[in-house]
């Protein structure tokens, strides 16, 4: 299985995406928060792929600025060119 995962540096994004990695899917975790100190409420991708891979998937973090339509557009294009998603959760 393959998943897209949006908003997945912290909270329901996050518990989402490690649930599907527990299931042996493979998610992109997307997001804005790249580095530690990049939002107030801590959390990154690169901490919730590799909670995913641990947790039994493969995490991929993507950095994505979910406010700019042309960059969504281009994610969700590189995407579904490699292997086309079997499922999405916005957050």
């Amino acid at each position: 299985m393959i998943a897209v995962v949006t908003g997945a540096s912290r909270g329901a994004g996050r518990g989402i995406a490690i649930a599907l990695g527990a299931a042996g899917a493979t998610v992109y975790v997307s997001g804005r928060s790249v580095a530690a100190g990049d939002s107030q409420y801590g959390g990154t991708i690169r901490e919730t792929a590799d909670l995913v891979t641990s947790s039994g998937g493969r995490g991929v973090a993507v950095a994505v600025d979910h406010e700019d339509d042309g960059a969504v557009a281009a994610f969700f294009r590189a995407r579904e060119s490699r292997a086309r998603p079997h499922g999405y959760s916005c957050e």
